[in-house]
This record gives structure tokens, C-alpha cells and sequence, in this order.
């Protein structure tokens, strides 16, 4: 009942409540940090959409500015894909889904990543049906292995279309059609609300670089050295924008490196990123850090596989785990770890055991060394390092 969901006598939600709940949160967390700018006696803060006029001048709310150090991290945007008819329609990305007060009846989503798969779950959990629009597979960029789980799993709740192509959008009387391409047919699908998740986009574009000399990538990233350094000098990017990391952790770690580098220690060091982890806050819950399986045979690095399912744990049974599991990547000569893979409840959680293990070049001895709490089920990780240990006793 906190959060706006009821059970008695029967399922409902408040679903304007929930969402203008979480937006007003939302909102007062942005305006505390920009009361905190207005505060600080060294901070101008200009609310605006900001360019370039030449490499040291930018033009905000017709006032130019400029400065010896200029930081840019303007992030990305949702991907709007090229579809017939989608263009001036009401569809929803990631911005609107967020903050729309209207629980849908059907929703049809395209796309297969994060995005896509966090939302749907949210708005399926809540009562809205889900369609998934997918040309390959779900959550592609995760582990092979981990994407299969997480697609037969997550199939169970949710109606999945595989290799779907949308071709066109039709849209009348508040209702969406949507025609699309599946193994030679086209099929119709009908809705009232309509996702588009397929990706995102560099802002880079909005900032007139052509003006200053600031080279960007093939897709519009900005090009950074190994001290985010664009290639104007004295000029810095970092974030979502330079296309190598898209957490809000990761762009933490890079204006942490930054702050200390320009005004802090100026030890002059290039930027050394620890393991990078993420999760997907959908259902089932993934997280990984480090190299997939798919990566180390790219690379032809000589490796090792433990992997543990939920139910062979006892924290599993007694959860009675139907699906899930934790996959360790050891590599042969050194025994460290390069990679791990965790699908299924507090997926999240559990996986920072082994990122701090990474990020102190742990070994296998060391997870098989710890004294695990049982039943926890971190012992699901402990699993699936006995695995990796009796694979790399055969050999």
C-alpha cells in the first residue's frame, strides 16, 4: 500500500499516484542541486541549451561565455528509428514512459535492450499488456548464455515477437497499428500506447563542434585521449557522450578522475578504469562484469567456466528458484577472473562481491578462501567457483 499498489479484494494500482509520486521525487532531487548552485559563490548556473561559436566561446541564452577550461558531458538521447509513419505520432520513449500518468491497456515496445526491457517489466508488473517488437534477441549485448535464460524467462510474462521488423506505424482514433515483418509475414498489432526503445544517440551533435575543431567518431562520439582530453586543448569530455561507458557510475568514476586531475592532486596519470559492472533492473534481474564468454573466444584468450543454477544452492531452494544462475570466467594460466554473469534475484547485489575481487586482480583461490554466511545467496557464487575449480582440476 506505500507505493500505491493494493491487493484487496483484488489487484489495482494508483497508477497516477505512483508516477506523480516518483516525479515529484524525482524533480526535488534536481532542484535541491540546482538551489546548491545558486548557493555556491563560485558557480554561474544557466539553464539552457548551449553551442559552440569557436573553440574557447559558448553561446547560452544569447550570451556568450568562455572560460581556460571547458568540461563538456551533455550525454545522449533516445534513437528514434526510421519507420513509416511514426513521425507525429504520440509514441513514448524512455523520457515519457517515465513520467506519462496514463496506464495503458497494450503497449507495444521496440526494442530488446535494457531500456526496453526495464520499462516493459515495470508497465507489465502494473497491469499494462506487453508486446516486445524484436529484430534479434533480448538483451544481446549480455552473455549468450545469459540472454537465452533471460529470453525464455522473461517470455513467460511478457508476449515476445523475435525478429520483428516494424515497417509501418498507423495511427488513429488513440489507438496504434503497428505492421511489421516476422520470418517472411506481416502481421498487425494493435495498441494504445506505443514504446520506442531501439538505442541511443551522442548529443556531440547539438554543440556546433564544427566551430572548434573537436573531432568525433564514426557515431558522433567525442574523441578523448586516455585523460579525457578532446582534441582542443584544454577542452575535457567524459560520460555518455564519448561512447565508452553508459552508467551514471561510470560517469561518476570519470568526473571524480577529472575534479582530481585539473584542480585536486594533478598526479598527471592517464585514467585506469576498474571493472566496469551493470545490471538490468527487469525480471529476471542480470548483472555482469567483465568480459563475456563471446569476448574471451574473440580474443582467444585460454579460459575456464563455473557455473552454479539458483536451485543448486540452499538459499535457491528455499526461494524455490525456477530459473537463474551465477557464471564465473577464470582464466587457465593465472586463475583470475575475467568475467562474471549472474541472471536471477538480487542479481545486482551479488555481483559486487566479485567486483571487488576484480578489482584487486582476485583469483579463483581467493572466492574459494571466503567464509560465505549461510544460507545466503551469495553461496551461488561460492557454487560456481567449486565448478570452475573441478573444470580446472581435469585439465
Amino acid at each position: 500500500a506505500r507505493f500505491d499498489i493494493h491487493n484487496d479484494p483484488k489487484f489495482s494500482v494508483d497508477f497516477a499516484k505512483l508516477i506523480t509520486r516518483i516525479s515529484q521525487t524525482v524533480d526535488q532531487d534536481s532542484e535541491k542541486i540546482e538551489i546548491s548552485y545558486s548557493k555556491h559563490p563560485n558557480i554561474a548556473h544557466y539553464h539552457g541549451s548551449a553551442k559552440f561559436v569557436s573553440p574557447k566561446v559558448i553561446e547560452i541564452n544569447g550570451e556568450h561565455i568562455s572560460a581556460d577550461k571547458i568540461f563538456i558531458a551533455v550525454g545522449t538521447r533516445p534513437q528514434i528509428p526510421n519507420i513509416s509513419g511514426l513521425k507525429g505520432t504520440p509514441f513514448m520513449t524512455s523520457t515519457e514512459a517515465l513520467r506519462t500518468t496514463k496506464l495503458p491497456k497494450v503497449m507495444a515496445i521496440v526494442g530488446g535492450g535494457y531500456i526496453a526491457t526495464e520499462i516493459g517489466h515495470a508497465y507489465r508488473s502494473l497491469g499494462c499488456e506487453t508486446h516486445f517488437l524484436v529484430r534479434s534477441k533480448l538483451l544481446r549485448q549480455e552473455d549468450a548464455q545469459v540472454s537465452e535464460e533471460f529470453t525464455r524467462v522473461f517470455s513467460q510474462h511478457h508476449t515476445v515477437h523475435l525478429n520483428a521488423v516494424p515497417t509501418r506505424i498507423h495511427y488513429h482514433e488513440h489507438m496504434f497499428t503497428v505492421t511489421y515483418e516476422q520470418d517472411g509475414w506481416e502481421e498487425n498489432l494493435q495498441c494504445d500506447a506505443l514504446l520506442i526503445a531501439t538505442g541511443i544517440t551522442s548529443n556531440a551533435d547539438t554543440l556546433a563542434l564544427e566551430r572548434t575543431g573537436i573531432q568525433v567518431d564514426e557515431n558522433n562520439f567525442i574523441k578523448v585521449d586516455n585523460h579525457l582530453r578532446t582534441t582542443v586543448d584544454g577542452i575535457y569530455a567524459m560520460g555518455d557522450c564519448i561512447g565508452r561507458y553508459f552508467f551514471r557510475h561510470s560517469v561518476n568514476f570519470e568526473g571524480e578522475y577529472l575534479f582530481n586531475e585539473i584542480f585536486g592532486s594533478k598526479s598527471g596519470k592517464p585514467i585506469v578504469y576498474p571493472p566496469i559492472p551493470h545490471a538490468v533492473f527487469s525480471h529476471p534481474q542480470v548483472a555482469a562484469v567483465g568480459k563475456t564468454e563471446e569476448q574471451l573466444k574473440k580474443e582467444n584468450i585460454p579460459y575456464i567456466v563455473g557455473i552454479n543454477p539458483y536451485r543448486s544452492s540452499a538459499m535457491g531452494m528455499a526461494l524455490l528458484s525456477d530459473h537463474g544462475f551465477c557464471k564465473l570466467l577464470i582464466e587457465k594460466e593465472t586463475r583470475r577472473i575475467l568475467g562474471c554473469h549472474i541472471i536471477g534475484d538480487e542479481a545486482s547485489n551479488m555481483i559486487h562481491l566479485v567486483i571487488a575481487m576484480m578489482s584487486k586482480d582476485g583469483t579463483l583461490e581467493d572466492l574459494l578462501n571466503m567464509v560465505y554466511i549461510h544460507p545466503a545467496l551469495p553461496e551461488i557464487v561460492r557454487n560456481a567457483a567449486r565448478k570452475a575449480k573441478a573444470e580446472l582440476d581435469k585439465k
